[in-house]
């Protein structure tokens, strides 16, 4: 037998605070990535519009 009672739940307790622990880093995580994700995605439709407005005043000046 071991010199812990029967009604110690030190072990589970401290494995609740881990995955309590690493879900906050997972959803930390997840909200990192997502919110690159949202910049990269805003910093390509900007360059894709200065695109369109550039090749659109290209047009507008090549014209006779």
């Amino acid at each position: 037998m071991t010199n812990r009672d029967w009604y110690d739940d030190s072990d589970y307790e401290s494995a609740v605070e881990r995955a309590e622990r690493m879900t906050r880093v997972g959803w930390k995580a997840i909200a990192g990535v997502t919110g690159l994700m949202g910049i990269a995605a805003v910093t390509v439709a900007v360059f894709c519009l200065a695109v369109v407005v550039g090749m659109a005043y290209l047009v507008v000046v090549a014209t006779p």
